[in-house]
């Protein structure tokens, strides 16, 4: 199969979707695959650690797309995109749909096949491709929120882990999946008295093992 991987266009997505080690791997599995250049610069990824590996580079999007039968990206088409996108491609990412019916019809009408990377599932109903996703959303929430807990950030100005003279901050976490869990490791790593709502018995013993 040809593979295919673009450039992310959305606005501030530095993310590429296949690094240099998962493309060798589907090199060395008889696919042929393809990156736009320059695709992986804002994720630490080289051209040159690309074509290590036998990847083939594309010198522009549209290239790209011609020649690509699976399209594996990170986020959501936008217009850039779906300019180039045919009914004989399978699209692999995320797409969050539910929230975006503009963005389903037009895919609709385009007529290609479409993974949802949030819709995949192990055996167990866990969400593989989504949770590496929550654990940085989860990890992220406790920066900002630290950050914003600073005076000059228009906080209280209270330090997470607090003082011998003062008191250590409270955070409250609901739902102990995989963005409550890193949030609440990460605050408690900091310090902080640490509060967690789950409904779920399993995760919670997860959690205190």
């Amino acid at each position: 199969m040809r593979i295919g991987v673009p450039s992310e266009t959305k606005t501030l997505e530095g993310r590429v979707a296949l690094v240099p080690a998962a493309c060798g791997d589907l090199v060395r599995r008889g696919h042929e695959v393809w990156v736009q250049q320059g695709a992986g610069e804002k994720s630490g990824f080289s051209d040159e650690q690309y074509t290590r590996v036998g990847v083939k580079l594309a010198s522009n999007a549209k290239k790209l797309y011609e020649i690509g039968e699976l399209i594996v990206k990170v986020k959501e088409p936008i217009a850039g995109d779906l300019k180039h996108l045919r009914k004989d491609h399978l699209l692999f990412c995320y797409l969050h749909l539910a929230p975006d019916p503009k963005l389903t019809k037009r895919l609709l009408d385009i007529g290609l096949t479409g993974i949802a990377f949030e819709s995949v599932e192990d055996a167990d109903g866990s969400l593989p491709l989504l949770a590496p996703m929550s654990i940085i959303a989860g990890r992220i929430a406790v920066q900002i929120g630290t950050h914003l807990l600073h005076q000059p950030a228009g906080g209280k100005g209270l330090l997470l882990g607090g003082l011998p003279s003062t008191e250590r901050g409270k955070v409250v976490v609901f739902g102990a999946g995989a963005a409550g869990r890193n949030s609440a490791e990460l605050a408690a790593a900091g310090g902080a008295n640490v509060v967690v709502f789950e409904k779920r018995q399993d995760r919670l013993r997860e959690m205190m093992n």
